[in-house]
């Protein structure tokens, strides 16, 4: 057996890892991680640092679906109990088998990244929603579980945050997925403003019809954040405030797109940190607020995340 004091050292090592990761890939998450107790801090941490490396895995690799094949067969070691000798992976297995994170979850994710490595188009909302499910409705329903969640209700309002949060990304990046042949816009939205969406990657500009999709997909999107509030009323006391500040902040940059007239072309909407702080001090007060239960379904791209938690797979 091994000796416990050096597998505790081990671990504290594995962490150090994984916060470094997240400190480093998204600093408005790890703002909001802060006000997180440290029993929920580390099993987000390492799931966060997970994801983290599966999409660089696959983004930074020569040849993409060899990223991807590589992070499908780590993520088989890890449910298997045998994690690759890397201080995520054996992070993320104790979290998987600790609290019992159905495959389906991160395998989806992963499904996510193959669509890019796919090049897939996405021709309406529902494809858009699909894909925003995979790659961050996975992470909403993943990150509830570790906080005891299993109500699919509640559930289903961590994949509406996760999902919204993803369609924020979408509309901040535009000009920077577009340099790299990519387009979560939908066509139909496009379209109906002129605009076809093969012609428009080829030589991404802004335009009227760029601003108003893009305005068009944040209302979408704050629909989503509002709905996610009583999700988050529902959580342990402790962690309301972290999650209600990482919720403000990504809706925040929503807001920076809209003072920029939804440029997200040519500029690449942030922010600031003293804007993080203030939206932290709101949060904390926020959260200790009521919220009545919003009765809207799942979204119907998030519900086989929902039953494969009830299913256990």
């Amino acid at each position: 057996m091994e000796d416990p004091l050096k597998a505790a050292l081990r671990h504290d090592a594995d962490m150090t890892d994984c916060r470094e990761i997240l400190k480093e890939g998204s600093h408005s998450f790890f703002a909001a991680s802060l006000l997180l107790p440290d029993v929920y801090r580390q099993p987000i941490t390492a799931l966060y640092a997970f994801c983290r490396v599966a999409d660089d895995a696959v983004d930074l690799a020569d040849e993409p679906r060899d990223g991807l094949e590589q992070m499908t067969r780590r993520l088989n070691r890890i449910y298997a109990g045998e994690p690759e000798d890397s201080p995520v992976d054996r992070a993320f297995s104790d979290v998987v088998l600790s609290y019992n994170i159905p495959y389906t979850l991160p395998a989806a994710l992963l499904e996510g990244f193959l669509w890019d490595v796919e090049g897939r188009s996405y021709g309406t909302m529902s494809d858009t929603y699909a894909y925003s499910a995979r790659v961050a409705g996975t992470v909403g329903a993943m990150m509830a579980m570790l906080m005891g969640v299993r109500n699919p209700d509640v559930l289903s309002r961590a994949c509406d945050l996760g999902v919204a949060m993803q369609i924020t990304n979408i509309c901040r990046d535009v000009g920077e997925d577009a340099e790299a042949g990519r387009l979560y816009l939908p066509a139909d939205r496009l379209r109906a403003h002129g605009i076809d969406a093969g012609a428009w990657v080829e030589r991404p500009e802004i335009n009227a019809g760029i601003r108003s999709v893009v305005r068009e997909m944040l209302e979408l999107a704050d629909e989503l954040y509002l709905r996610s509030e009583w999700g988050i009323s529902q959580l342990p006391s402790r962690v309301r405030p972290g999650i209600y500040a990482a919720r403000s902040i990504y809706a925040e940059i929503g807001r920076e797109i809209e003072r920029r007239d939804y440029d997200s072309v040519s500029t690449r909407a942030y922010v600031r940190k003293r804007r993080k702080a203030q939206l932290l001090a709101v949060a904390m007060r926020n959260s200790l607020e009521g919220r009545r239960q919003d009765d809207a379904p799942p979204l119907d791209e998030t519900r086989f995340l929902i039953d494969a938690v009830r299913a256990g797979t």
